[in-house]
């Protein structure tokens, strides 16, 4: 018992009794805690799936199929992930006014929370990309050059330098690019929707997104500014060859009027 009592009255005891009495804190906090937060967010999800589906059958069945297999009005969406749902509905898109070569952004009728629950039910049909967090499509500290690049070898023969857009094949066009969340734009190079093709990190890396996208602020950050005038560019990806084919046909009209005239005249002579 002396010895006992003279521990105690060790000037390290109490530093002791203190860790020993954190160290059971943790270990019951690691024990418990992580089964219980585990549980509460399968049970959310389980929730948002359920939402999720009341809210597909009402808006989305009718053409993609009632377990979104799809249907000759719609194409399946089992596998192409929770980005994809949150970029077509998040931009109106979706649900689709008509059929038609290409669906137009429209205003978005579903808010933030049942964009959410749709794209849980439509991730939980098949495994695909999910939504980016604000990590990955944050254009701060990016390469705005090397986004310029990447968008002119990638981009630009749809979207045009500028990414203002313009008109492809059979009535379908490239929407510009003016305005858009990075998000959406992230989540369009990550799922590919309707006409453009995807972009998936083993082919195009985080970083090369994020760089895109800063070069998108940056070239549609003031829409005043132009240093060398009117950007022919930037009228569409048209605008040249409507350029070339007024003027260049023009001349070419001009000298065989020319030509024409000075034959005649020599036959005269």
């Amino acid at each position: 018992m002396k010895k006992l009592s003279a521990r105690r009255r060790h000037p390290l005891a109490a530093v002791v009794v203190l860790l020993l009495a954190l160290a059971a804190t943790g270990g019951l906090y690691a024990a418990f805690a992580p089964a219980d937060k585990a549980q509460a967010d399968e049970t959310a999800q389980s929730l948002a799936i359920d939402e999720g589906k009341k809210l597909y059958a009402v808006g989305c069945a009718s053409c993609h199929g009632t377990g979104g297999q799809g249907t000759s009005d719609g194409p399946s969406l089992v596998g192409v992930g929770a980005a994809a749902v949150d970029f077509q509905v998040g931009t109106g898109r979706m649900p689709a006014q008509q059929p038609g070569a290409q669906v137009p952004r429209k205003k978005v009728i579903y808010n933030q929370a049942q964009i959410d629950q749709l794209a849980a039910y439509v991730a939980s049909l098949g495994a695909g990309p999910s939504v980016p967090n604000d990590k990955q499509y944050n254009p701060e500290g990016a390469d705005i050059g090397k986004g310029g690049e990447l968008f002119r070898s990638n981009c630009a023969q749809c979207h045009n330098f500028t990414g203002e857009g313009g008109a492809l094949t059979h009535g379908k066009f490239a929407p510009t690019l003016e305005d858009v969340d990075p998000k959406h734009i992230y989540e369009a190079m990550q799922t590919g929707p309707q006409n453009m093709p995807s972009f998936p990190d083993t082919t195009m890396p985080e970083k090369e997104k994020k760089d895109i996208i800063a070069y998108l602020d940056a070239v549609n950050g003031d829409k005043t500014a132009s240093p060398g005038g009117l950007k022919l560019g930037g009228l569409g990806p048209v605008s040249e060859g409507l350029f070339a084919w007024i003027f260049g046909l023009g001349a070419l009209i001009a000298v065989a009027v020319w030509v024409a005239a000075r034959t005649a005249k020599a036959k005269k002579s």
